[in-house]
């Protein structure tokens, strides 16, 4: 079973991953218009975002590094 607060963690985390990537989406695929700083940002973001949700991910299948 896994712990409620690891639980809630990595939910977060896939939540806030997946709106990083909605945006990075709406950006390379719909053409939405940004500035090359809200660009770097939102690409820093993104990254940041799916290293967290990997490493809750291992967490949880028990492979941490």
């Amino acid at each position: 079973m896994i712990d409620s607060e690891l639980k809630t963690e990595y939910l977060e985390a896939l939540s806030y991953w997946q709106l990083q990537l909605q945006d990075l989406h709406e950006l390379l695929l719909e053409g939405k218009k940004m500035s090359p700083d809200k660009i770097k940002g939102l690409l820093g973001r993104e990254a940041r975002a799916k290293e967290k949700y990997d490493m809750l991910r291992l967490k949880i299948l028990g492979i941490e590094s």
